[in-house]
């Protein structure tokens, strides 16, 4: 048999190969605490279900749904932004309807990544923005997230040849896997560079609704001139507990909309219509029942700082944003595999290792505050049983 050489460029995708070790301890008897993958735990809202049980009721939900996405469905996204952004887009033409972010982040990259073309990448990054380059024939060029600076890239540092190859660059803040967050002059920031380098900006705010403590992520299109050059992925995910309806938006520039689109209408058949009108009623979710939802990931985060700190971390400034802690790995292990690998052996706890999302996650891990707060408490009373401390002295964000 043989196979394309481009999934020889591909390593296995981090979560599916995190899955398979999680099955192996469960399958040897392990009493597994899964803090490795941001699938909220809680369940879909009561009102989203019951809406989409009408849905697919009816029978006209159920053959093939517009490839744009229904019209209703686009007109309340844009509602949506509107009322959230204070940003108005067209419909018809700035909004298409996602089988969830991913898919349609892998399909704009290869709808704007050519072979040889740079693709200016953040990292430690969501892998798919590295490996939809990588299928596409672009070249990833690493822009580093930092502590230092607050994990945000320093565009300065981008060399000018470099620059003028590059054809997309990838933002995405409240941040995966950091969980930093970035004020609207970074944005202000990309958007000039952008237009100095004639650069698509595509942005990723799966998180935007994920905050806590009084903060509230902006959007791309608050800044200055974006919707020359910009797109940005929505996902109803993590907002509305819904990561396995398959269900997201996209609004920006009429072009870059149009050049997705293209990609989406030869690869896939749209969203199921039921879903869709599901998420009508998503967009009508009270604000204080999303408030009371964040409120849980507070909470966890409150319950996981505290525990951290017992063991030895020093934590800075809590998340912002997302519901993930980024910390790094005890001084007594060499690396983030090594360490991911023992927690999971001795401890029972699934972590991914930072490397998993780029060679400048190398030395972090990341935790996942998508499992009750008692579990959290168990997992660091098994690691300060098992020695899993850290006892030198670091600032963690």
């Amino acid at each position: 048999m043989k196979f394309a050489k481009r999934v020889e460029t591909l390593p296995p995708y981090l979560f599916a190969e995190i899955d398979k070790k999680r099955q192996a301890a469960i399958a040897r008897g392990v009493d597994i605490i899964n803090m490795g993958i941001g699938d909220p735990d809680q369940p879909t809202f009561k009102h989203i279900v019951d809406a989409m049980h009408t849905a697919i009721d009816d029978p006209t939900t159920h053959n093939y749904p517009p490839y744009h996405g229904l019209k209703e469905f686009r007109e309340a996204v844009t509602k949506w932004f509107d009322e959230r952004f204070s940003q108005k887009f067209d419909a018809d033409k700035e909004c298409v309807s996602l089988i969830g972010s991913k898919e349609a982040i892998h399909n704009c990259i290869f709808a704007t990544i050519d072979k040889g073309d740079v693709a200016l990448l953040p990292d430690p990054a969501y892998p798919v923005y590295k490996t939809s380059t990588l299928l596409s024939g672009g070249v990833p060029y690493v822009t580093p997230l930092l502590e230092k600076n607050n994990w945000i890239p320093d565009l300065t540092k981008i060399p000018n040849d470099i620059a003028q190859k590059a054809n997309i660059i990838m933002v995405g803040y409240p941040n995966n896997p950091t969980g930093s967050v970035a004020p609207l002059a970074f944005y202000d920031e990309v958007i000039a560079f952008a237009k100095k380098y004639d650069i698509i900006v595509l942005s990723d705010n799966a998180y935007s609704e994920i905050t806590f403590d009084g903060y509230v992520a902006p959007s791309i299109f608050q800044a200055k001139g974006a919707r020359d050059v910009a797109l940005e992925f929505h996902s109803l995910s993590k907002t509305y507990n819904m990561t396995g309806w398959r269900v997201g938006f996209a609004v920006g520039n009429e072009k870059v909309v149009k050049a997705l689109s293209t990609v989406k209408t030869n690869i896939d058949s749209g969203v199921f219509k039921a879903i869709q009108r599901a998420a009508l009623a998503a967009f009508n979710t009270p604000k204080e029942v999303i408030k009371k939802n964040n409120s849980i990931y507070c909470e966890r985060r409150d319950v996981a700082v505290k525990g951290l700190i017992e063991l030895g971390w020093e934590i800075k400034e809590p998340i912002k944003g997302t519901f993930y802690l980024w910390l790094p790995i005890p001084p007594s292990f060499k690396t983030s595999t090594d360490f991911a690998s023992g927690m999971l052996d001795k401890c029972g706890i699934v972590v991914p290792p930072g490397v998993g999302y780029g060679e400048y996650g190398e030395g972090y891990f990341r935790i996942a505050l998508t499992v009750d707060k008692k579990r959290i408490e168990e997992a660091f009373q098994r690691m300060k049983k098992e020695g899993f401390v850290f006892k030198q002295h670091c600032s963690v964000k």
